[in-house]
């Protein structure tokens, strides 16, 4: 019985230290080729940007009236506003070019003081009715003139807010699409260099990761990059940007 016992105990024992051998070359395999894997391989990242013009302006401005009465306030708001359209018309946009808002109302209040002169509270003593105006054209040189001389307006009584213009781009997906080409193609043109210098043989392609499209003010340099991709629309002139990361297998 008792030699029977230490049979079995040697037997498990082998088994074990048979389990713990083949255990250790098959991680030992693993790594060997996890590591082959890793290391055979090339990649290289590839850029492409082209300044280039927006072809679309947008133009916003706004200007309110008040009065003691909603219809007089009303009055004065739409006698502005025609004069706002007559000013823009008159200096080459089109009416389909122009868009005027709904008008915004609200009451005005002034603050009530007893003889002593302590805040007693406020009441309503009038109305301010409001409108903005929005124009997007092609024509870049004439709204830009526009957002800039206002004076016309302001000396007729119309006291109109301008904002600064934006700037668009109307074909922006074909422009996105050919810088893309480009980066994927210099990212190709960067590993067959890297290749060949080394003496290695391409294999397929594992790998390829697009880059975040940005968008900048031309020559503004790579500080107004953003991590989720800048987009400008503050700038004229503009320039485009994208990265390719590209990854063979090596033969």
């Amino acid at each position: 019985m008792e030699q029977k016992e230490k049979r079995n105990s040697w037997v498990s024992a082998l088994i074990i230290g048979l389990s713990v051998v083949i255990s250790c070359i098959a991680i030992a395999y693993g790594l060997s080729h996890f590591r082959s894997e890793s290391t055979h391989i090339i990649s290289a990242t590839g850029s492409a940007s082209v300044d280039f013009e927006a072809d679309i302006i947008i133009w916003r401005g706004s200007f309110s009236s008040v009065a003691y009465t909603s219809q007089d306030a009303y009055a004065k708001i739409k006698k502005d506003a025609d004069i706002v359209k007559q000013y823009l018309t008159s200096n080459g946009v089109t009416d389909d070019e122009i868009v005027f808002n709904s008008v915004d109302i609200g009451r005005t209040y002034r603050d009530i003081y007893d003889i002593n002169g302590n805040y007693t509270g406020s009441e309503a003593d009038g109305y301010k009715l409001s409108q903005s105006v929005t124009v997007s054209s092609s024509n870049l040189d004439t709204v830009e003139k526009i957002s800039r001389d206002i004076s016309r307006l302001l000396d007729q009584g119309v006291e109109l807010t301008s904002d600064s213009p934006e700037y668009y781009y109307s074909d922006l997906d074909a422009l996105k699409l050919d810088l893309i080409d480009k980066a994927s193609i210099n990212a190709k043109e960067r590993i067959d260099i890297v290749a060949k210098n080394s003496g290695a043989s391409l294999g397929k392609l594992k790998n390829s990761n697009l880059g975040v499209f940005q968008i900048t003010a031309k020559n503004s340099g790579t500080s107004s990059y953003s991590y989720d991709g800048a987009f400008d629309t503050t700038s004229r002139h503009k320039t485009a940007s994208i990265t390719v990361r590209l990854e063979y297998d090596l033969k």
